[in-house]
């Protein structure tokens, strides 16, 4: 065996595929106490789709769940992965993982703050070689998303079938007046994009 990461199959390629653990979450919600014992839980809609147990003992972290491939038979996994910290510049510390991921025999070591289930343990997206969706977007796709978040950004609905959001109470006019032109100029270049992506078609 080549270790946690090596020689798997059927990884997802996109970190929003994975379910992820996030390292200050737990450590808000009392995960990381030395003694810790219970669990976590992930839901879609309300309802819980995945769950793990969860320990702590000091600077370890303990992770059991099951993990099943391909339709394939269900496996009991129980993975330690190891807690470190670095300390804030206004006093305290924060927590991170040390990844216990394995690739070509080289232990990954990296310290993150996220860990994601692309395959039968919960690894970096390094050793995963898990892409963030943004990166293989089309261009028109960016320019849109910027868009939508603009239009967010003064109360309005996402799309450009939607009208823009009237000016929110407390907004200085010249900033509206800049959000809403830039609005008009990245949804006008994302459809010169899509036309002239499209265009032999």
């Amino acid at each position: 065996m080549g270790g946690f990461g090596s020689g798997q199959t059927g990884w997802k390629d996109k970190v929003e595929q994975c379910r992820s653990l996030d390292v200050n979450r737990l450590h808000r919600s009392g995960c990381l106490s030395p003694g810790y014992s219970g669990g976590w839980e992930w839901k879609l809609d309300g309802q819980r789709v995945a769950n793990i147990s969860i320990s702590c003992d000091g600077d370890i972290l303990t992770l059991e769940f099951k993990f099943r491939q391909n339709g394939g038979d269900w496996r009991d996994i129980a993975q330690r992965v190891f807690l470190t910290s670095t300390a804030c510049q206004f006093g305290g510390s924060r927590p991170w993982f040390v990844c216990p991921g394995m690739v070509r025999a080289q232990a990954c070591n990296r310290r993150v703050a996220k860990l994601y289930s692309g395959g039968p343990y919960f690894l970096c997206r390094h050793c995963y070689q898990l892409a963030y969706s943004s990166q293989s977007e089309q261009e028109f796709d960016r320019l849109l998303r910027r868009a939508n978040k603009l239009r967010a950004s003064l109360g309005g609905e996402p799309g450009m079938g939607a009208m823009i959001a009237a000016k929110p109470k407390g907004m200085h006019r010249k900033t509206y007046e800049t959000r809403f032109e830039e609005i008009l100029r990245l949804e006008e270049e994302a459809c010169e994009q899509f036309a002239s992506k499209f265009a032999r078609f």
